[in-house]
């Protein structure tokens, strides 16, 4: 029996994380707001409606990655495979359509597929290996984009069924597809992280995960799960990227995991679990997508980019763990 009764019963906590996770965080609209706002004044043609609709289209695939690894932190674990994943099941997915010419359908069936299985090798390593999740996944970063590079010799796949493209390529309504995708997994996974027991389950286990296990939550199952989504999600991003790009190139995704990961906790979720907000999580990839967009209409070098997406993580944890610092002593 756990003496702290706020321990013992993690429900408290949980379903109030859910709560705060229906509310767009303020200050990372702010944020957002104002850094559209600077970008606008250095760039006249940040406000064009073609540039909008990139920036659109540039964070539907890093929002769908966004979303796997806010489910990942929320629930106290971490995965720093999921960009090389996203490169592996876009490969696999052309390799099905392209050199197999099998139906489509079945390629992006195995983009999916390719990435839940990373996923899943992810979480079975974390709960039955005891392996600790930032050496797992860093491995299977390494893995993942070494088997991307094998399967295609290192080469892109090109020539994907029309279909296949359309995904990445359509736009019904004038609406890029990826955009229309993301905006649909984030809505679904909103109402799976802050309306169902799932969610519940996932945030109580970052919280505490001795709480969570004392409280009957099956916590190797449940971080099984949540590692397999994570892939399946990164999967999604793959496939959105190879119909876009019309081809399977083993070196996408190439430090996306970094920009995610910042988006996530720009958004609100903690670093160290127990809070997480989808919502956030897209407040927090627009203004990713936005910080690159304006960067490269203002002609800054990619080196310099990746700086910048470090500083801005670096400054975001800070920020919310003051946040956190602050809240304890009230």
């Amino acid at each position: 029996m756990i003496a702290d009764g706020t321990q013992s019963n993690p429900w408290t906590r949980a379903q109030r994380a859910c709560v705060e996770s229906l509310h767009i965080r303020l200050e990372s609209l702010v944020v957002l707001i104002g850094l559209a706002a600077v970008m606008t004044v250095l760039s006249p043609y940040f406000l064009s409606l073609s540039n909008l609709l990139n920036i659109l289209l540039a964070t539907s695939t890093i929002g769908v990655l966004a979303i796997s690894a806010t489910f990942v932190l929320g629930a106290g674990g971490l995965d720093l495979s999921i960009g090389s994943v996203m490169g592996l099941a876009g490969v696999v997915g052309a390799l099905v359509a392209v050199n197999l010419n099998w139906p489509w359908p079945l390629a992006v069936l195995a983009c999916l597929l390719a990435g839940a299985a990373a996923g899943n090798i992810n979480g079975q390593l974390v709960t039955r290996a005891f392996v600790p999740a930032f050496i797992v996944t860093l491995g299977m970063l390494g893995l993942a984009r070494g088997l991307a590079l094998v399967i295609s010799n290192g080469r892109a796949i090109y020539g994907l069924p029309s279909a296949m493209v359309y995904i990445g390529q359509g736009r019904p309504f004038g609406i890029p597809m990826p955009v229309i995708i993301f905006v649909v997994t984030a809505l679904l996974a909103h109402c799976v992280l802050a309306y169902t027991r799932f969610g519940r389950h996932t945030l109580a286990l970052g919280d505490s995960e001795g709480a969570a296990r004392a409280a009957g939550i099956r916590v190797a199952h449940h971080s099984r799960i949540i590692y397999t989504l994570s892939g399946a999600l990164a999967g999604l991003a793959g496939l959105l990227f190879t119909a876009r790009v019309n081809a399977g190139d083993p070196t996408a995704g190439l430090n996306y995991e970094l920009t995610a990961i910042t988006a996530a906790i720009i958004g609100g979720t903690n670093l160290f679990g127990g809070r997480a907000s989808i919502l956030g999580t897209i407040i927090g990839a627009l203004i990713m997508g936005v910080l690159q967009n304006g960067l490269t209409l203002m002609a800054v070098q990619s080196y310099y980019q990746q700086m910048a997406i470090g500083a801005v993580l670096i400054l975001a944890v800070f920020i919310d763990q003051y946040q956190v610092r602050r809240e304890s002593r009230v």
